[in-house]
């Protein structure tokens, strides 16, 4: 606490304000404090921020909230990439003061006698508002100071032009007693950093041929992954990511399902990096040249796709680092080099780096690792196991890349404990991995959703339903209805999402015993009939775009800070919702998370949640189905998960003179059909 007023408790603040709190291009950013003042005065509070250019924005004038908590909000909307900084500022409020004194003594009966000093200095205090507002509002004013001198006038008459400039001096207020709190840094990145759809497919499987054996005839490489680039795009994907595409070392290469003997055609795994064609800056030589890799990179942007490359800080034995810096790795008791063990698993073919022994050697190889990426089109990273790394060079790296280029994102790869997952966020990773995969019950899922909303100032969720390493088990046993749901919490839930390549083929088999997939495509090419699979109905690619369209089209998905959970009486069902104030655009998704039963349910929505007032009935839209239903806070709902997991509907109230036939929808919808607001 300190200056005249206290301002407490502000908000987006991450670690006091030793880090930014994160945001993106054109987000409503809610900005709150806590802040109170001694006696009856009336006080306000205001927002002053600044651009990374250093000039003023518009102050915001903040509310007080509506629980009387001394709580105030306001929001901001950053336009531009780069560090601003805001502080709030609290004064004292004169006109309030007096106007809320004037109308009570006024409402006692009082004459121009008793208000004769109130008067006086109700006309001053206007004088120097005059000073304060826009030039075209100033006569009026000054007009309102006048009639409170004029001595000729009713007591209603003089007061009556002061009281109406409420709302002029609410936007423009005389301020005294100003205080400011300590000055909050955001870093606002472009809007790819908080919405994104990702598709993850390793490039040398695109294209492969495999021998009668399942041994490697011929790798893909870039020109035919490129092949895939519109498959991916027409699901409506905007990040490709792609795993490790460097040279794979040769000594102890792991083999088929990562057996510890590898077959001479085996082709190893991609995270084990380095070999004598080179390390982290070179390309496999099966993949292509760096050419190749330019016009496969340039072929995604004409498609919508931006790639994202791995970034795997760890060596295979023959990594050119392992000779040229050993002082770089740990050396053992019998003078071997450490290889990456997570007790009881061994990863023979990978050696991690030990960033104490010449952490500023490292961090200049890193450095200059990662901007050779730049400079080839790169401006996404997903960085494999960044807990495993220390906390600081991950700090120095992330903001001394955005010094060079502030469009760079970081997607941190870390299934680890909540409290360094969260501290990844704080230090400035643009997005993370999450439990969502292991989150299954509607319990749960509200539950740890309503956390990240809670952790949206420095960490922004990306919702993957697989990945190479992860295969749960409800995908491994539960059927296709499973992947549809999987995929519609995903990608309705959190504002970022991502598969890995297989998923709209239902793959499914897992290793015995692991939720990991059997003949896992780390270690073995892996290529998919793609075509043949849509053709033949056996692909769930219709529906993912279907998806991806509806978040694309609705700019309440592109958020995160909105989301809204809304209450139904089966706990086999979750309902939440998204609204986007600017538009007014708004989602009500019913999803059921039971992949065998038909389940019904009854909502009891938070009707204000969406922009509607408590009694309204309102059109639902369903965009999966084209349904059109009826609805209010009360709606039965019934799900099938074998036609339709989920009801995801837009919002649209009605308007004035709608009649009948407009507010009924189809007769499904209607209360004839089994009650209002009955869906299916």
């Amino acid at each position: 606490m300190s200056g005249r007023i206290p301002i407490e408790d502000v908000t987006p603040s991450v670690a006091c304000g030793r880090y930014p709190a994160k945001a993106v291009v054109g987000e409503l950013v809610p900005v709150t404090a806590r802040s109170y003042r001694e006696g009856h005065a009336a006080m306000g509070c205001q927002v002053a921020w600044r651009g990374p250019d250093g000039a003023p924005r518009p102050v915001v004038r903040m509310r007080p909230g509506p629980n009387f908590d001394d709580r105030w909000h306001a929001a901001i909307r950053p336009d531009a990439v780069g560090e601003w900084s805001f502080t709030v500022q609290a004064f004292e409020d004169p006109y309030l003061t007096w106007r809320d004194a004037v109308v009570k003594k006024i409402d006692a009966g009082q004459g121009a006698t008793e208000l004769a000093n109130d008067l006086a200095e109700g006309a001053e205090l206007l004088d120097r508002a005059a000073e304060g507002v826009p030039e075209a509002e100033s006569d009026r004013v000054r007009e309102a100071a006048a009639a409170l001198r004029d001595g000729d006038r009713p007591v209603p008459e003089r007061v009556s032009p002061a009281l109406d400039l409420a709302g002029l001096l609410w936007a423009h207020p005389v301020r005294t007693l100003l205080t400011s709190a300590p000055a909050m840094p955001i870093w606002v990145d472009r809007q790819r950093a908080l919405f994104s759809a990702w598709y993850e497919f390793f490039p040398r499987s695109e294209g492969a041929v495999l021998a009668a054996d399942g041994q490697p005839a011929r790798s893909g490489t870039f020109r035919t992954a490129a092949e895939r680039l519109p498959g991916v795009a027409a699901m409506g994907f905007d990040v490709l990511y792609l795993p490790p595409i460097h040279p794979i070392g040769r000594v102890n290469r792991k083999g088929r399902n990562n057996t510890l003997v590898a077959e001479p055609d085996d082709v190893g795994s991609p995270w084990a990096i380095g070999a004598a064609e080179g390390g982290h800056d070179a390309i496999h030589p099966d993949l292509g040249t760096v050419d190749d890799f330019r016009s496969f990179v340039a072929a995604a942007r004409e498609v919508g796709l931006e790639v994202a490359m791995d970034l795997a800080l760890q060596a295979a034995p023959d990594h050119p680092w392992v000779t040229e810096h050993p002082e770089w790795f740990t050396t053992r008791a019998d003078g071997t080099i450490a290889y990456a063990e997570n007790p009881p698993k061994k990863y023979q073919d990978i050696y991690p780096i030990n960033f104490d022994n010449d952490p500023a050697g490292i961090r200049a190889e890193v450095f200059r690792v990662v901007l050779h990426w730049v400079g080839l089109g790169i401006r996404i990273f997903r960085v494999d196991n960044p807990h495993t790394k220390p906390f600081d060079f991950w700090h120095w790296l992330i903001w001394e890349v955005k010094r060079h280029d502030p469009d760079v994102l970081f997607l941190a790869e870390a299934f680890t404990r909540p409290a360094v997952m969260h501290g990844l966020g704080k230090i400035g990773f643009t997005q993370s991995y999450t439990y969502f995969a292991w989150r299954t019950g509607t319990a749960e899922l509200r539950e740890y959703c309503e956390e990240l909303v809670g952790a949206a100032d420095h960490m922004r969720p990306n919702f993957w339903p697989n990945t190479p390493d992860i295969l749960p088990e409800h995908l491994q046993h539960c059927g296709p209805p499973m992947f549809k749901i999987r995929a519609i919490l995903a990608s309705l839930l959190s504002p970022s999402w991502g598969i890995y390549a297989g998923y709209e083929l239902f793959e499914h088999v897992a290793r015995p015993g692991a939720e990991e997939y059997l003949d896992n495509e780390k270690f073995e090419l892996r290529p998919r009939e793609w075509a043949a699979a849509e053709a033949e109905g056996r692909s769930l690619a219709p529906f993912l775009a279907r998806l991806n369209t509806i978040r694309r089209d609705n700019p309440a998905l592109h958020q995160l800070r909105n989301l809204v959970f809304h209450d139904i009486d089966n706990p086999a069902l979750l309902c939440w919702s998204k609204r986007d104030e600017r538009t007014g655009n708004t989602v009500l998704v019913v999803c059921s998370v039971d992949p065998g039963q038909v389940h019904w349910g009854n909502t009891v929505l938070d009707m204000p949640a969406l922009g509607l007032d408590w009694p309204e009935r309102f059109a639902v839209h369903d965009e999966l189905t084209g349904e059109r239903y009826d609805w209010g806070q009360h709606n039965a709902v019934r799900l099938d998960p074998f036609v339709s997991p989920a009801h995801v509907f837009t919002v649209h109230p009605y308007r004035e003179g709608d009649g009948v036939a407009d507010r009924a929808g189809d007769a499904e919808g209607d209360a004839g059909a089994g009650g209002p607001g009955w869906t299916s």
